[in-house]
């Protein structure tokens, strides 16, 4: 038998006009004069929002702190650093992607508060580009929106949004490049080289980037099947983050004349960390390299950062005989250092490594002030390196925008909230470190492409974070897990959860 709607074989159904209305009415349609339809987006966006009010809510929030943020402190947040990427002739001291991509083509539109309200505006995608991946992947609403959170409510991500430096883009970049490699369960090897360029890319951005050349191949090692094609796979992944570091590495050489090299900071913050955990009472030295050896009291005084870039540090007064240069001296010192007292080294790492999961954002001595990032009352300058003087000059020679200035009233409301919990605990983010690696055991079997994007996301966010470890500890430098380990936290949590529902 064949059934066949009425008006004969092959004719369309007949339906009645209000009936007609109706479905339109509940599909979201709207039929236009000539009988096409539309899309009445109102009716759909109405929808979305009540699907997902939680997010709605605390993008509206963080949408709001970003305004103050914008207003409260004009044009833009400069730092000690923000210089080099600002004043030509300074680029060899750090990787110049964040000026090339970022700078350059926004200050040719406007000045350094759209530079400001591009970075706020990445900050808001990047919390929706988290909550977007994880409901993908079966996170339920509420779990999603809680990994979104700290990207959005965060004081010190909002204090670096509207700071001219690099670290926002950078942030934006790994999880642009995890988000195609995670999006489907099994990405294409085409997919897999394209994310593997753009998490090469954030090297030229923050040098701490070449760490995820790792994940780029691990992945492709791991999610691809068939060994020819996992190792094709690896091969190209390698490529495809290789490319824009080449690229950047020969820019660097034939255009800006610094050699072929992502910055020529290397040596000198390897320096910083392996010097302040010395003990050079039991080191063995040449005399010429026992001088770069800090006493107690001036690492005390100084910190890593000091050591690197305070006049006052030994790499700075220190002169070897010839035909020794003083760079290659303070080589020779590194190297000694991690030869015969390797573990000083790795146990200053781990107790750096784990002040991230404290529940209080406090420094101890020798660590870089937290005050850095921290909103202030009246515009935060750092004589000599950016005198008030310095700063009228940057912002006037990069589009304008006014004398540096602050509305007090929103500065007093933006400091009062960060300092008086507007932060991510740190026990929050141990959970979601310690979810997202439950969720990487839990699943390999039952789940494995759910346990394989837990494993990416808490593997890329303890390499990013050890990777600055290994040099110095900043605050500054443990804004990328805001972005990395909520996301490996509620998928593992749902990893998590799905198995506990199996075996009831």
């Amino acid at each position: 038998m064949s059934l066949t709607a009425e008006g004969g074989p092959g004719r369309a159904p007949a339906v009645s006009g209000a009936t007609a209305a109706t479905n339109v009415r509940r599909s979201g349609l709207t039929a236009s004069p000539d009988g096409r339809r539309g899309v009445r987006w109102p009716a759909r966006a109405g929808r979305a929002v009540r699907r997902h009010w939680m997010l709605t809510v605390l993008l509206a929030a963080g949408l709001a702190l970003r305004v103050l943020t914008q207003v409260a402190y004009r044009p833009a947040l400069l730092y000690i650093d923000s210089p080099k990427y600002l004043v030509a002739h300074l680029e060899r001291f750090d990787p110049e992607g964040y000026r090339v991509l970022l700078l350059v083509p926004l200050l040719h539109a406007g000045n350094l508060a759209l530079v400001a309200a591009v970075q706020h505006a990445l900050g808001l995608a990047m919390a929706i580009t988290i909550y977007a991946l994880l409901t993908r992947r079966g996170t339920p609403h509420w779990t999603a929106t809680l990994a979104a959170a700290p990207i959005l409510l965060d004081a010190y991500q909002l204090q670096m949004e509207q700071t001219i430096m690099p670290d926002v883009m950078f942030e934006a970049l790994i999880l642009a490049g995890l988000t195609l490699l995670l999006w489907n369960p099994r990405p294409r090897l085409t997919t897999i080289v394209l994310a593997a360029f753009v998490l090469g890319a954030s090297a030229t951005v923050r040098q701490v980037g070449e760490v995820l050349i790792v994940a780029a191949v691990a992945f492709a090692l791991l999610a691809l099947r068939g060994r020819g094609l996992r190792l094709a796979g690896a091969g190209l992944a390698a490529a495809g983050f290789i490319i824009p570091v080449l690229v950047y590495m020969t820019y660097s050489a034939a255009v800006l004349k610094d050699g072929f090299k992502l910055s020529d900071q290397g040596d000198a913050v390897l320096y910083g960390r392996v010097a302040a955990a010395a003990d050079c009472a039991t080191l063995r030295l040449p005399a010429a390299e026992r001088p770069l050896c800090p006493s107690p009291r001036v690492v005390a005084a100084l910190g890593i950062d000091g050591l690197v870039n305070d006049p006052a540090s030994p790499i700075y007064s220190v002169r070897p005989p010839a035909p020794i240069s003083p760079h290659e001296n303070v080589e020779r010192f590194s190297r000694s250092v991690i030869e015969q007292q390797p573990l000083r080294i790795a146990g200053a790492i781990a107790r750096d490594s784990v002040k991230l999961f404290a529940l209080t954002r406090d420094t101890e001595p020798g660590d870089m002030p937290i005050s850095r990032w921290q909103f202030q009352a009246a515009y935060p300058l750092y004589p000599p390196d950016v005198s008030d003087a310095d700063a009228r000059t940057l912002i006037t020679g990069n589009g304008g925008g006014g004398a540096p200035s602050v509305v007090r009233p929103l500065a007093a409301f933006l400091r009062a909230y960060q300092l008086h919990g507007g932060y991510t605990p740190g026990p929050f983010l141990l959970l979601a470190l310690l979810a997202g690696l439950g969720g990487a055991v839990a699943g390999r079997r039952r789940a494995p492409a759910a346990a394989l994007g837990c494993l990416m996301l808490t593997v890329t966010g303890i390499a990013v974070l050890l990777g600055a470890d290994m040099y110095e500890f900043s605050w500054r430098y443990q804004l990328p897990a805001l972005v990395i380990l909520p996301a490996a936290g509620a998928l593992g949590m749902t990893v998590l959860a799905q198995g506990r529902r199996l075996r009831q």
